[in-house]
Formats: C-alpha cells, structure tokens, sequence
C-alpha cells in the first residue's frame, strides 16, 4: 500500500511544495539573513508533509480495500 499506485511520487510532490513554503515561513528571515537553518529542523520539514500524504494515501486505500472485501463478502 506504501509503495502502489504512485504514493512515493505523490508524496515526495507534496513534500516539496508544502515543505518549500514551511521552510519559508519558518525560516525565511534566517535564509534572507545569508544564515542557514538548522538541517535538521529543515529535513523535519520536508519529511512532516512526506510522511502525512503517506500517511492519508494508505488509509485511504485501506478504507477502500475493507469495503471491496466486505462487498464481495456479502455478494
């Protein structure tokens, strides 16, 4: 379910542009400063979106495999 119909690529999509913005509001004024961010607070930010889309595209396909399973159950 993890790695199935693209939620690698969704993911990692998602993480770019969510993690972009948040790293800009979060960190924007140390970046405009010529300062660098800690790393580690910048990768929190890019893996956060990555692991929440997972996240949602897995149980969202467990959702819809319950209810195929059930359908077939009673049909």
């Amino acid at each position: 379910m993890v790695f199935g119909d693209g939620t690698p690529r969704k993911a990692l999509m998602t993480a770019l542009v969510v993690g972009t913005i948040l790293t800009l509001i979060n960190h924007g004024d140390q970046v405009l400063a010529g300062e660098l961010p800690p790393m580690w607070k910048v990768l929190l930010t890019y893996f956060t979106p990555f692991c929440v889309t997972t996240w949602g595209a897995v149980t969202g396909k467990r959702a819809q495999w319950q209810l195929d399973f059930s359908a077939k159950k009673d049909g």
